[in-house]
């Protein structure tokens, strides 16, 4: 009976010491952060993830999601690619700090669409950096964080219509056949030039053939042209002597044909296989060229934007102003939901695939 008391007794001074212990050192410290694993050769990563004429530098797979955001001070293929446009935002939002406190900048309806367009400029940078810097972690997400890419082209494109529109367009222009469409097919050739590269990316497989290039291309292209045609009869039909805004929209033009040249073809690489793994893609040169484009279009915009303010409300309307800005939300869910729809056939057609494979 004695033994059993004395029994009990200690079991129950164990548990007391046991729940009262101080907590270790070792308890307190974080888990050791886990850093990304060293880049690989091309023939180390599934095909989806390899790049024409780009050998190695490559990030594995299915890595902790921490490992891909540290990877942003990993040397690999896609850092600069990051960087690019991680650095783009910051250099857009000094300059509209600068040029709004020299024009005296105010929050109506005048700037609405020069504050869509930095919001527009803005989206596609982040999804840009998002894609690039997340994409390696599976196939699921390469197609979201590309898709997701997609959407913030076609809003930036639209932010670029609308500026365009209100700020740059003469009034020969407006009053030509073009102008009434100009809007409504802006919106219309954004959500295509979305619509086209998702179908692209969804319907083609590496090594892609020349349809991936048609369906992601001539929707662009054909919105590009338009969104451009204010600036470029401006540009043919007033001095530029006269206008200080016009050496900045054609320096943005040649940036964007440029940036245009070196996401269409892979070069250098091409010419220099395994030596441009980490500098000097084409891709690479691509988001510089379309960086500097998006700057100098900023510019252009403010030296617009501080020669028409007082007459843009006048001119359009508050109205037309609030509608047509407001209308890029609309254009923003539509893209999301396309989008969404593409990754959902392509999640059926992967299980469909690994059914067929089972």
């Amino acid at each position: 009976m004695l033994g059993d008391v004395l029994q009990q007794l200690s079991t129950l001074t164990l548990s007391i010491k046991h729940c009262c212990r101080l907590p270790r050192l070792s308890d307190l410290t974080p888990p050791p952060l886990q850093w990304p694993s060293p880049t690989v050769a091309a023939a180390q990563v599934p095909s989806l993830f390899r790049e024409p004429y780009i050998l190695s530098g490559y990030r594995p797979i299915h890595q902790d999601w921490r490992c891909y955001l540290l990877s942003l001070f990993q040397r690999h293929n896609e850092s600069l690619n990051v960087w690019t446009h991680l650095l783009a935002g910051p250099v857009l939002l000094l300059r509209w700090w600068a040029n709004a406190g020299t024009l005296g900048f105010a929050w109506d309806a005048a700037s609405l669409p020069l504050s869509v367009f930095l919001i527009s400029a803005l989206t596609y940078l982040s999804f840009s950096v998002a894609a690039h810097l997340l994409q390696s972690h599976s196939e699921h997400a390469h197609y979201f964080f590309f898709f997701l890419d997609y959407v913030g082209v076609a809003v930036y494109q639209y932010g670029c219509s609308l500026s365009h529109y209100f700020y740059t367009s003469e009034r020969a222009w407006r009053e030509s056949f073009i102008g009434p469409l100009f809007l409504p097919g802006a919106l219309f050739f954004g959500w295509l030039s979305c619509a086209g590269c998702c179908f692209a990316k969804f319907r083609y497989q590496r090594p892609y053939p020349f349809g991936r290039k048609v369906c992601q291309l001539i929707p662009t292209s054909l919105a590009y042209v338009l969104d451009i045609s204010p600036v470029a009869h401006r540009l043919l039909t007033v001095s530029w002597t006269q206008e200080p805004s016009l050496p900045f929209h054609a320096l943005q033009i040649a940036f964007f044909l440029l940036s245009a040249l070196f996401f269409s073809c892979p070069i250098p690489e091409r010419f220099f296989p395994g030596r441009c793994d980490f500098v000097g893609q084409g891709h690479q040169i691509f988001h510089v060229f379309l960086s500097l484009c998006t700057v100098f279009q900023l510019e252009a915009l403010f030296q617009d934007y501080g020669r028409r303010r007082d007459e843009v409300v006048e001119v359009f309307g508050e109205k037309q102003l609030w509608l047509a800005c407001s209308s890029i939300l609309a254009l923003f869910l539509c893209c999301i939901l396309t989008a969404l729809i593409t990754m959902r056939q392509l999640n059926k057609k992967v299980q469909d695939k690994q059914d067929r494979d089972k």
